[in-house]
């Protein structure tokens, strides 16, 4: 068995995720400035450690996983994704504005982030009978309100990224399962439409993000003081970067948030244009989705400001790399029969006879 999983596991992509970790460290360890005091158990570079090699032990554990079985657990699964999401609401942590986090001792996890792939697999179980047969509106209403009972409890957070994470996985598997064209030109031509409306709803912080990203300048020490320090942190770091520890942004604290939503720019600005290809290539290759990068580059860098921390930061987030971990293993596992397909770069995303 172990024999087995040594010859048919991807070696690109296990020396692409230790590169990444690797890369995140040194970031992180250069944002929390590690090298002015003593690493301690609760230094944010032992803790992500921590999670990495928890996160290893859970991708070797899958490999032994029947992920046949994850069919049959669809609505349990759908059922504890609810759960969590209500209990953030309940008891849950709050920061920044919104109430997104639970705490659990020294940990603190962000079940939407888990979430996104626990609803993979409930839409997958959901989706299944109605592959081909999404040909109507009426045939959309019950998936549309399985999908949106866990998208309003995230935007109630509030939580605008992950809300729209949601929404593209979901038209995603919509693709898949072979939903009309016809419908989806109605749809996103309707929505287009109605998008003017929707500024209602928006938050104040979320319509001055869209102002901000339209002209960071009409609030460069507000709402406007993220997109300028990290645009003057990247550019900073020209072809090479400054080096470890060396970044005047980082290690003076101007960038806000360093060492989770602004650790590319810290990248950017000590590793230098370099760095930010490097690691961009690392994780877009671990993916398989190269413009996946591109959105938090272009939030960073002012492009996507709006959409708030849509990416986070997933060379940081624990609960991000417990998500990615188990997608290897489901998605990147031997799928080559059987059922279950959330599949790895760019292929099937629901449950199917193959």
């Amino acid at each position: 068995m172990w024999r087995k999983l040594w010859n048919d596991s991807d070696w690109a992509i296990i020396i692409c995720t230790f590169l990444l970790v690797c890369i995140g460290l040194a970031a992180i360890g250069s944002a929390t400035h590690v090298n002015q005091e003593p690493i301690g158990f609760g230094s944010l570079v032992v803790k992500q450690l921590i999670f990495f090699l928890a996160n290893a032990a859970v991708v070797i554990g899958m490999q032994f996983l029947n992920y046949h079985r994850l069919k049959d657990w669809g609505n349990i699964i759908y059922g504890i994704t609810l759960l969590m999401l209500i209990a953030v609401m309940a008891v849950g942590t709050s920061a920044l504005g919104a109430q997104r986090w639970i705490q659990l001792g020294p940990i603190t996890i962000q079940p939407s982030e888990f979430s996104k792939l626990l609803m993979i697999i409930c839409m997958a179980k959901m989706l299944e009978p109605r592959i081909g047969k999404l040909d109507t509106f009426k045939s959309l209403i019950l998936p549309v309100l399985y999908v949106g009972v866990p998208i309003a409890l995230v935007f109630l957070q509030p939580d605008l990224g992950t809300s729209l994470v949601y929404i593209a996985i979901f038209v995603g598997m919509l693709f898949i399962s072979g939903i009309r064209t016809r419908l989806i030109k109605i749809i996103a031509g309707t929505g287009l439409l109605l998008m003017p409306l929707g500024w209602f709803v928006l938050k104040e912080y979320q319509k001055q993000r869209i102002l901000v990203f339209l002209n960071p300048d009409i609030d460069p020490f507000g709402s406007g003081y993220h997109i300028i320090q990290s645009k003057i942190a990247i550019g900073s770091g020209l072809i090479f970067g400054k080096g470890i520890f060396n970044g005047t942004q980082s290690q003076l604290n101007f960038l806000p948030e360093n060492h989770t939503d602004f650790i590319f720019s810290v990248i950017g600005e000590e590793f230098g244009f370099v760095g930010c290809i490097i690691t961009g290539a690392v994780f877009s290759y671990i993916v398989g989705i190269p413009w996946w990068m591109g959105i938090h580059v272009g939030m960073i860098s002012g492009i996507l400001a709006p959409l708030g921390d849509l990416f986070e930061s997933n060379v940081y987030e624990g609960a991000a790399h417990f998500a990615a971990g188990a997608v290897h293993v489901v998605a990147d596992g031997h799928l080559d029969g059987g059922q279950f397909a959330v599949q790895y770069r760019g292929q099937h995303l629901c449950l199917q006879n193959q």
